[in-house]
Order: structure tokens, then C-alpha cells, then sequence
């Protein structure tokens, strides 16, 4: 019974940034909310509304997390809930899926299973909202706060694509922040790429500097650099990462 209470009071907020910003609802799988736009009724800028939710959701876990901790008092074991949201761009078929017995309104195609393994790679980077590089064409340049991460082929994928994170709004953050960590973060970008392994970790001090940056960034590019080291990619390696789990 306390699952269940805590599952519907984390979906609720969720649910409502996807309604409030022209979204359909798909599916709940569980603590999981799977959502699309443009369908049934069309959005022009769908792309732009799945950002918004995005960051909706952000502020809403905030809120959430912050009552929940009011609630816990002095229990020193609470853990903030946290999650992970992943948005792709793409065609794909829309409609009524399912048995003669039983079916649901939904969405099925590429794009759709590339969304989910966006999704999942928020874990590994440790970002909350991860989008792919059609959504990121797709949205306004001034509008949104998106850093390249990686160019990775996710898993059961053989062509890669790049990712990116939403940091937020750029009308939200310092502008000046922001031009100078996008600069860092391709800087190290391309020493990676490149396989300049000192000059990246060099890269990767700077990043560090900037508050816009996610840390957890760190950890991870240093890891592959120490293992890159020992075991160089192939000659014609061109910085693309292969996701070994999903």
C-alpha cells in the first residue's frame, strides 16, 4: 500500500507536465510514464513541448523530494527520488496496437526503441534528461540549453548517434556560464575523438571549472581514457562509444 502511494504521488506531477504541454500518454510500465506528441491531434513543435516536459518533470521531482524529505524528519536514510528521461525525434507508427481482445493507442517504430536507449543511458552519464541529436536539430538553438555528450551506438544499434543533455533553459541560466561550458566540453570533445588521452584528461580539469557542467562526466571519460590506454581503439576509431549493456 505505501509503494502504491508513493508510485501515484511520484506519476501525478509527472503525468501533469506531459498533459500540461500537449503530450499523449502511452503507457505506465511500473515507476515508468512513456509519453509522445504530435498524435493524435498535430504539433508543429513537438520537439519544443517534449523539452518543456522535460524540464516540467525536473522541477516537479524537486518539489516532490522536498516534501518527502519534510515527511522522513531526522531519519538520516532517506534517499531523494530520482529519474531518468529520454526523448528522440523520428517517424514512426501511430495507432491502435495490440490482440482482437485487447489493444491499446500507441506508438511502434526505430525512433521509438532509440527513445528508450536514450533513456537508459542517463544512468551511465548520470544526467536526468537525455535527448537524441533529431530532437536537438529539432529544437530552438536559443532556447534550450543542450550539451553534446557523447557518440555512442546503444545497444542492439549499429550506427551511432549522438546525445546530448538538457541542462535546462538558456533563458534560465547565466549565458556567459553556458557559451563557456559548451566551449569546454567540445574542446575535450575533440581531444577524445582524436585520442589525445593527455590532452583530453587536460580537457576534462577545465570542464570542471564550470558549474553547468555535469560532474559525473568525469569519472566516466576518465575511466575509458585509463582503459584506452591499455587497449587503444582501432586505427580508424572515430570516437564513437559502443554501449556494452542497455
Amino acid at each position: 500500500a505505501e509503494l502504491t502511494r508513493l508510485i501515484n504521488r511520484l506519476l501525478t506531477p509527472l503525468s501533469d507536465a506531459i498533459l500540461g504541454r500537449n503530450g499523449t500518454i502511452d503507457k505506465y510500465m511500473g515507476d515508468c510514464v512513456m509519453a509522445f506528441w504530435n498524435a493524435p491531434i498535430d504539433d508543429a513543435d513537438h520537439a519544443m513541448h517534449a523539452c518543456e516536459a522535460a524540464l516540467e518533470m525536473r522541477r516537479q521531482m524537486a518539489a516532490v523530494n522536498a516534501e518527502l524529505r519534510k515527511e522522513a524528519g531526522a531519519d538520516e536514510a532517506f534517499k531523494p527520488l530520482k529519474i531518468g528521461i529520454g526523448i528522440n525525434t523520428g517517424q514512426c507508427v501511430v495507432g491502435n496496437m495490440g490482440s482482437h481482445q485487447r489493444f491499446d493507442y500507441s506508438v511502434l517504430g526505430d525512433a521509438v526503441n532509440l527513445a528508450s536507449r536514450v533513456e537508459q543511458q542517463t544512468r551511465a552519464y548520470g544526467v536526468d534528461i537525455m535527448v537524441g541529436a533529431a530532437t536537438a536539430a529539432a529544437v530552438p538553438a536559443d532556447r534550450f540549453a543542450l550539451l553534446e555528450v557523447d557518440n555512442i551506438a546503444v545497444k542492439g544499434k549499429t550506427e551511432a548517434v549522438r546525445i546530448f543533455a538538457l541542462i535546462g533553459e538558456v533563458a534560465a541560466i547565466d549565458l556567459e556560464t553556458w557559451v563557456a561550458t559548451k566551449d569546454a566540453q567540445e574542446r575535450f570533445l575533440a581531444t577524445y575523438r582524436a585520442g589525445n588521452w593527455d590532452a583530453a584528461e587536460r580537457a576534462l580539469e577545465h570542464c570542471r571549472e564550470y558549474s553547468l557542467w555535469p560532474t559525473s562526466l568525469d569519472s566516466l571519460f576518465r575511466g575509458r581514457i585509463a582503459r584506452y590506454r591499455i587497449e587503444p581503439p582501432p586505427a580508424d576509431w572515430a570516437g564513437v562509444y559502443v554501449a556494452e549493456t542497455k
